[in-house]
C-alpha cells in the first residue's frame, strides 16, 4: 500500500509537487471546456466592478473602508469624509496600497485588517498576512504622516496573535514568543504587557491561561468615563472566563463559562447557552456592572427566545443597543435604549423579504448605524440610520443587479429529519419552469453558525439565471433556533447533522424539484465534513459533491493544525465513547470501493495556505477516493487560506472552476 504520509507536511517538495500536478490536470481538463473562460472573465468583471457598495466604518469624523478592484487586485485600504461619501462621490484617500507594498517588498501580502486606536485615531497595527494565512505580521502605522513607523515601532513577526491597545505606548499582547507561548490549538496561551522599546520577550506576563485551553486574549474598553481592561481565558469553543482588572488585580466574573459576557457602560449583558439566574438558554439578561461586582445576581431579562425566534447578535451605539433577530430564520432588528435596556424594544423598518444585518456601528462616535438588507434574487442595500435623530433608516447604496433574476423567486419548506425534528430551507429559482432541474444544494450544520437568506452574485451568474434551483438548508448543527439546535448535533449526537441533510436531499425529490442525479452538494470547512461524511453515508441520495477546505481525518483532526480547538464540537477522538461516534462519519476511513458501492463524482479543494484547517483533509481525501476507483478531482490553490481564496482573481478563478466542474459532472447541456 503506498504511503502518503509526505501529504500532512504541507510545504514539503513532494506534496507541492503532488498537489500541482493534480491540480494542474483538473484545471487543464476544466479549462478546455468552452464556457470556463467566459464565465471566469464574467465573474470576475463582477467582483471588480465599481459599482459595488463600499461598505465603510466610522473611526471618528471619518469613514474607513478596504477596496479590491481590477487595479486593485490585493487592494487598497482608503478613507473619505462623511459629506462625499452620503452624497455619492466619495472623496477618498489611500492609506496603504497593498498592492504597491507587495511588490516593493516582494512579499505576498494579504490584507487582514487594522487595529487602529481609539479614540485618537492616529496609529493603526496593520495585519498582513502571506498567502492568505490566519497568521499574520503586524505593523504599527501612523495615520498621520501615512507611513509605517520603524524606529520604536510595534512589530510583531507571523503569527496567530492577539493584541489590544492600551495606552499610545502600551500593548496587550499575545503571540508565539517560543516554547510554551501556546495552547494546544495553536494560538496564545499568556498575554503580556508590551512598553514601547521593549523587547518583546521581556514583557511582563499580564494574564496566562492553561495549554488546554484554546486561547487567551484581553483588550481595552476605551470608553470615556468607562474605562476598563478585560482578559478572558476560551476554555473550548463554547465555554470562556472572563476577567476585569480591578485595584486588587484581575477578578474572574462569576457566571457559567457557558454564558457569553458583554460589558458596556454602566451595564453587565449575559447570554447563557443554559439557564442562569432566571435568563434561559439563548435569552439576554442585564444588570448593572457595579451592582453585579457587589454580589447581586438579579439579572433583568431584555429578550427571551421563542420556540422559533432566537438571538443571533448585539450591537451597540452611544445610546442604542441592536438586537439582531430570527423567526423562523427572517431576520428582524429591535432598538432598546441603553438608559432601559430592558423596555420593549421598538423594531427598526426593514424591507420586505430581506436579510438584513448590522454593518458597522461606533459607540465612541454616536449613534450611527449601518445595515445591510439583501435576498437571494435581489442584491444588497446599504442602510443608514443616526438612532438619536430618528428610528428611520435611509437608503445610502443600492448594489447593481449583474444577473437575470426574472422569474426567481424564493419558498421556504420543512423536510422531516429521522427522529421527528423538523428542518426548514430555502428553495431559490424560477417555480415557473418545468422541473424536475439541476438544484445545488448549500448546507453547514455546524458552531452555531446561522445560514441566512444571502445575494450570492458567482451564484447568480452560473447557476441561478440558467433556470436552476439553490437551497440553503438549515439543519441543526446551526444556531437558526438558538443554543440547542445547536447543542442537539454536537459530539456523540453528531449524526443528526447528516440526518438532517440527507433528509432535505429526500424531500426536494419528493417534492418534485429534482431527481437524485441532478442535485450537487457543496459545503466548505465544517460544510466540507458534510459533504465528504454525506459522500461515504448516502452517495445515491445526489449527483455531484464539492467538497471545500474540509475536514475529513476526524480520528486525529484534533492534531492537525487548530484542530483541537474543535474537540467541544465534534468530540475527543481519545475518548472510546466519543471515538465510536467518530468512526461512523469520519469521511475518510468510510470510503468503500466502486465495485462495492458507487459514488458520483466528487470535486474537492483545499489552499496550501489554509493553517485552520489543515490540507491534508482534503490531500488524503482526494487520493483515498482515486484509490479507491471513485470519480474524483482535486484542485489545491497555492494562496487564499481557509476562504480558500485571496483575492478578486482567485475567487472568479476558484468558482468558475466550480461551477464548470458542476456541469460537467452532472453533464449539464449550455443555457
Amino acid at each position: 500500500m503506498t504511503d502518503y504520509s509526505f501529504l500532512d507536511e504541507i510545504d514539503s517538495p513532494q506534496a507541492l509537487a503532488w498537489a500541482e500536478g493534480w491540480s494542474g490536470r483538473t484545471l487543464e481538463k476544466l479549462a478546455s471546456e468552452a464556457e470556463y473562460g467566459s464565465l471566469r472573465r464574467r465573474l470576475l468583471a463582477a467582483l471588480d466592478t465599481d459599482e459595488r457598495i463600499a461598505y465603510v466604518s466610522r473611526r471618528g469624523d471619518r469613514l474607513y473602508n478596504f477596496w479590491r478592484d481590477a487595479d486593485h487586485p490585493r487592494g487598497v485600504w482608503r478613507s473619505c469624509d462623511s459629506e462625499s461619501y452620503l452624497a455619492g462621490s466619495p472623496s477618498w484617500e489611500v492609506i496603504i496600497d497593498v498592492d504597491a507594498l507587495a511588490a516593493e517588498e516582494e512579499e505576498n501580502w494579504v490584507w487582514k485588517g487594522a487595529h487602529v486606536r481609539a479614540p485618537a485615531h492616529d496609529r493603526a497595527l496593520i495585519r498582513l498576512s502571506r498567502g492568505g494565512a490566519d497568521a499574520t505580521v503586524i505593523r504599527e502605522f501612523d495615520l498621520e504622516t501615512r507611513r509605517f513607523l520603524t524606529d520604536g515601532a510595534f512589530t510583531v513577526t507571523e503569527a496567530k496573535t492577539d493584541v489590544s491597545w492600551l495606552d499610545r505606548d502600551t500593548l496587550l499582547i499575545g503571540t508565539d514568543t517560543g516554547e510554551g507561548s501556546l495552547t494546544d490549538s495553536g494560538y496564545p496561551v499568556r498575554i503580556r504587557l508590551w512598553r514601547r522599546g521593549q523587547p518583546l520577550a521581556d514583557a511582563p506576563v499580564f494574564f496566562s491561561g492553561d495549554p488546554h485551553d484554546v486561547a487567551v486574549g484581553a483588550w481595552r474598553d476605551h470608553t470615556p468615563g468607562w474605562e476598563r481592561t478585560f482578559a478572558s481565558r476560551a476554555l473550548d469553543f463554547y465555554n470562556s472566563e472572563t476577567f476585569v482588572e480591578t485595584s486588587s488585580g484581575l477578578r474572574l466574573l462569576e457566571v457559567p463559562d457557558d454564558c457569553e459576557v458583554v460589558v458596556h457602560r454602566q451595564w453587565l449583558f449575559i447570554n447563557p447557552r443554559s439557564e442562569f439566574s432566571g435568563i434561559p438558554a439563548g435569552g439576554l439578561g442585564v444588570i448593572g456592572f457595579d451592582s453585579f461586582l457587589e454580589g447581586s445576581r438579579d439579572f433583568a431579562p431584555v429578550f427571551l427566545p421563542t420556540a422559533s425566534v432566537s438571538l443571533q447578535g448585539l450591537s451597540f451605539t452611544r445610546s442604542f443597543l441592536l438586537l439582531t433577530l430570527l423567526d423562523n430564520v427572517s431576520t428582524s432588528i429591535r432598538l432598546l435604549e441603553i438608559s432601559d435596556p430592558t423596555a420593549t424594544p421598538r423594531p427598526l423598518q426593514l424591507p420586505d423579504h430581506v436579510s438584513a444585518h448590522v454593518v458597522a456601528t461606533s459607540a465612541l462616535d454616536g449613534d450611527e448605524v449601518w445595515l445591510s438588507a439583501a435576498s437571494f434574487s435581489s442584491p444588497a442595500t446599504l442602510l443608514r440610520g443616526d438612532l438619536a435623530v430618528s428610528p428611520d433608516l435611509t437608503e445610502v447604496r443600492h448594489a447593481p443587479l449583474q444577473w437575470d433574476n426574472s422569474g426567481v423567486g424564493t419558498r421556504q419548506h420543512w423536510a422531516t429529519s429521522r427522529d421527528g425534528t423538523r428542518i426548514p430551507y430555502f428553495i431559490s429559482g424560477d417555480f415557473a419552469a418545468p422541473g424536475p432541474g439541476p438544484t445545488l444544494v448549500h448546507a453547514y450544520g455546524g458552531f452555531e453558525v446561522s445560514l441566512t437568506p444571502a445575494h450570492s452574485v458567482t451564484r447568480g451568474i452560473a447557476w441561478l439565471e440558467r433556470n436552476r434551483f439553490f437551497v440553503e438548508a438549515n439543519i441543526r448543527g446551526g444556531g437558526e433556533f438558538g443554543p440547542e439546535w445547536h447543542s442537539r448535533a454536537t459530539k456523540l449526537n453528531r449524526m443528526r447533522v447528516f440526518e438532517d441533510h440527507r433528509a432535505v436531499l429526500e424531500d426536494l425529490v419528493e417534492r418534485g424539484y429534482a431527481t437524485p442525479a441532478q442535485i450537487v452538494i457543496r459545503g466548505g470547512s465544517n460544510g466540507g465534513l458534510l459533504t465528504s461524511g454525506a459522500l461515504t453515508q448516502y452517495p445515491e441520495a445526489f449527483g455531484a459533491a464539492v467538497i471545500q477546505v474540509p475536514l475529513t481525518d476526524m480520528l486525529r483532526y484534533h492534531r492537525l493544525s487548530a484542530g483541537a480547538s474543535w474537540m467541544a464540537e465534534y468530540g475527543d477522538p481519545d475518548d472510546p465513547e466519543e471515538r465510536r461516534v467518530i468512526e461512523r462519519y469520519s469521511p475518510l476511513h468510510n470510503i468503500a470501493g466502486h465495485a462495492t458501492r458507487p459514488y458520483p463524482p466528487a470535486l474537492v479543494t483545499t489552499s496550501t495556505r489554509d493553517d485552520r484547517v489543515h490540507p491534508a483533509h482534503a490531500r488524503l481525501f482526494a487520493r483515498a477516493l482515486a484509490d479507491a476507483g471513485q470519480p474524483v478531482d482535486y484542485y489545491e490553490n497555492t494562496e487564499g487560506g481557509h476562504a480558500g481564496a485571496g483575492d478578486n482573481r482567485q475567487v472568479a478563478d476558484v468558482e468558475a472552476l466550480i461551477y464548470t466542474w458542476i456541469d460537467s459532472a452532472l453533464d449539464l447541456s449550455e443555457g
